[in-house]
């Protein structure tokens, strides 16, 4: 839908009233499809619509019965926390029949259905166009059989579908990233390679290898790659202790993590939203994550290109495969192997710059994989690398040691900050600091860091002035699990710290199970900053989020305490609120755990607890150490195009060589931090304006309030091809 005069629409203005929306889900399942069922059940009732679950997929839809069932508000509480699909999932070989979807065309008339919400793979997405397709003349078939009226034809005339893509295997073109995901044929000799490089990294010292291969691993020539074929090369050749291990349907079960609950109840709103706004001539659409956003993309191009990358696979043309999944897919194999595959020392390029890598502020999950990234990367472009230990307050000190390739080995899997990481500012060090960049003639430096490492390069810049040693490429990784740095919509560490809200939260909320209705009080981290507290109640099911960005009152909290005792007068066993820590001085955690127990007597009592510097600590999420690698791989490359083009010309002094490198939307940009101050709150260190803030709305639909959601950015069908900016790497948000 096109937006008028870039008017805000918000979606009151889209009414369900009338319409019957169904929920299936199909082929394997996946993490995070529960919530995606509760986000479109939710919504869909929200809006007026009456919503339908269909159990075990198209078999349910085609056996009808009671596989169709009208959901409630209450059928799909306590889902999110759970792994896989409530409502079944089968393979249905009858769908694919004409008389299967003739069954199933009559069962969704029978009750008024046709709106379908289908997730699956491609295959499941295929089947549903195919259906959409055909029900005009599947309606006029059930006619001619008596199964149903004339006028049903009329009243049902056309079937709507939106598709979202839940798979493990994020094997699906058009999307970022499907639910539920947090390999391409090596070359002729792979396995004397392998055994090279295993041996190679055996000498180094390292004692520990490990080797994935892929279930549908393939050579150049289509022979299968399989675990015991890698295991009995490497003791065949090295005499290696190898031990196989298979994973299995355990990477299908267990709990969905916080993105993928995010990612789930988004587009399962935007996919109600696309089906109340479709018409008869809207082509079917998959909902998509591109970037930081939630797009439409027609269903069938998605589809098309799918296969085009199987018919390449299947053609041997794996180049051609490559390409065709996107340049996200490209930039994280090419990215990979920059950084697992090392060259010999006389393959390397020799730059002659020396560049410093350090963390600034509090620890971060994911710190330490953005170092790695950061060290290899620039090792493969000729640089000597050096580690500065306890950020500034060390650097003036002299800490700093050249590191090598393999004295990062393991880094990406530990948690807090190896290096050492102090928030000290480096303003009161700068001359001694300028004495160290001087001593070990550093050329460049990457600052791995949350706000004070934005406030540190902003005064490294004011330096230039005094310092020479100052005038070299600057660039700042965000990093810090509050997400408040300006000029980035995410930081390393922020997805780490809301799974630790989020499974802390699950249990709970478990600990309550089979008592007296009871609410917890949860106080997350955040400073000022109310990302972890807003996100992580929309990943947890929260009732109701205090933060500082939405001021409130006693008027507020009366209203959110008296809602939460209606819902708990009905089916509600248990009720969650989280508070930022900063969110307001006088409304504070212990006063609204006070608040709730007197108001809720008679109906439910409260407990309260503060999560405290658990949302710090732990190993990295997968999102965490592949986003840390990421951003950092690119601002190695940001370095050394800025030291060839610069040190060309002499000593430089430009604003745009002290820069943060933050997404945005849905690609990754390169930002002056002078340009960042008219956008940043220095007093309560945040960002002026907060992407996430238009997620609240959602958090409150899904809790049933009454509210409006600000659907401005929504509504546009893009294309597959070209769809992307070509600044996007692959990195993706919440």
């Amino acid at each position: 839908m096109a937006q008028p005069d870039s008017k805000k629409i918000f979606f009151e203005n889209l009414s369900g009233a009338g319409k019957a929306i169904a929920v299936l889900t199909s082929g394997g399942d996946a993490q995070g499809m529960n919530a995606a069922v509760r986000a479109v059940v939710r919504m869909g009732i929200y809006v007026g619509a009456k919503v339908y679950f269909i159990h075990e997929g198209y078999q349910g839809m085609v056996d009808g019965g009671d596989n169709i069932e009208e959901a409630t508000w209450e059928s799909v509480s306590s889902m999110l926390q759970i792994g896989g699909t409530v409502i079944g999932s089968a393979r249905c070989k009858e769908f694919r029949t004409h008389e299967g979807r003739l069954k199933a065309a009559l069962n969704l008339v029978q009750h008024g259905i046709t709106n379908l919400c289908v997730i699956g793979g491609d295959g499941s997405l295929t089947g549903a166009n195919l259906f959409r397709e055909e029900w005009s003349g599947l309606l006029t078939e059930l006619v001619e059989q008596g199964a149903i009226e004339e006028e049903s034809v009329q009243k049902y005339s056309a079937l709507h579908i939106v598709g979202m893509v839940g798979s493990i295997d994020n094997d699906f073109c058009g999307t970022d990233m499907t639910i539920g995901t947090d390999s391409m044929p090596p070359e002729d000799g792979w396995e004397d390679k392998m055994c090279q490089k295993l041996f190679a990294t055996r000498s180094r010292g390292t004692r520990l290898n490990i080797i994935i291969v892929a279930e549908g691993a393939i050579d150049r020539h289509g022979k299968p790659i399989t675990s015991s074929l890698v295991k009995d090369l490497v003791v065949k050749n090295l005499g290696f202790d190898t031990r196989v291990t298979i994973l299995g349907h355990v990477q299908r079960g267990g709990t969905p993590s916080a993105f993928d609950r995010i990612l789930a109840s988004r587009m399962g709103v935007e996919a109600v939203l696309a089906l109340l706004e479709t018409t008869a001539n809207t082509p079917a659409c998959v909902v998509s994550l591109s970037g930081n956003q939630s797009v439409r993309l027609p269903l069938m191009e998605c589809v098309q290109m799918t296969q085009a990358v199987q018919k390449a696979m299947d053609e041997k043309r794996f180049e051609d495969a490559v390409k065709l999944r996107g340049r996200s897919f490209q930039n994280n194999l090419r990215t990979y192997k920059l950084l697992a595959h090392r060259k010999p020392e006389s393959d390397l390029p020799v730059s002659n710059f020396n560049v410093a890598v350090l963390n600034v502020g509090a620890p971060a999950a994911g710190m330490n994989a953005a170092v790695r990234s950061a060290v290899r990367v620039g090792i493969s472009q000729g640089h000597k690398m050096f580690a500065v230990s306890d950020g500034f307050e060390g650097f003036s000190k002299g800490q700093i040691k050249e590191v090598k390739w393999s004295d990062v080995g393991g880094w990406t899997g530990q948690g807090g900050s190896l290096l050492g990481t102090k928030r000290t500012l480096p303003a009161k060090y700068v001359e001694k600091i300028a004495e160290q960049m001087k001593k070990h003639n550093i050329n460049a430096l990457l600052v791995v860091g949350g706000f004070e490492a934005l406030l540190s390069l902003l005064e490294l810049q004011t330096a230039r002035g005094r310092y020479d040693e100052f005038c070299v490429p600057m660039v700042m990784v965000p990093a810090t699990v509050s997400n408040n740095v300006p000029g980035s919509d995410l930081s390393i560490g922020a997805d780490t710290a809301l799974n630790a809200i989020t499974s802390t939260c699950d249990r709970i909320k478990q600990s309550a199970s089979g008592t007296k209705r009871r609410v917890f009080i949860i106080e997350t981290m955040g400073g000022y900053c109310g990302y972890l507290a807003s996100v992580g109640g929309l990943a947890s099911g929260a009732d109701a989020v205090y933060i500082y960005e939405e001021p409130f009152d006693i008027r507020d909290l009366q209203a959110n305490v008296e809602h939460l005792t209606e819902k708990m007068k009905t089916s509600i066993q248990r009720g969650l609120v989280l508070r930022n820590e900063n969110s307001n001085d006088n409304y504070t955690t212990d006063f609204i755990y006070q608040l709730y127990s007197e108001e809720g007597k008679g109906v439910f009592d409260c407990r309260k607890n503060v999560l405290g510097h658990m949302q710090q600590g732990g190993a990295p999420s997968p999102f965490d150490r592949n986003f840390g690698t990421k951003i950092s791989a690119k601002a190695m490359q940001w370095i050394t195009n800025k030291l060839q083009e610069t040190f060309r010309q002499g000593k430089l002094r430009y604003s745009d060589t002290c820069c943060l490198l933050g997404m945005r939307r849905r690609a990754l940009v390169f930002q002056p931090v002078v340009q960042l101050k008219d956008e940043t709150d220095f007093v309560h260190r945040i960002p002026k304006e907060q992407w996430w803030l238009k997620l609240r709305p959602l958090m409150k639909i899904l809790a049933k309030y009454k509210t409006s959601y600000d659907v401005s950015d929504y509504g546009i069908l893009e294309h597959v091809v070209g769809s992307r900016p070509k600044e996007l790497d692959a990195a993706v948000a919440m």
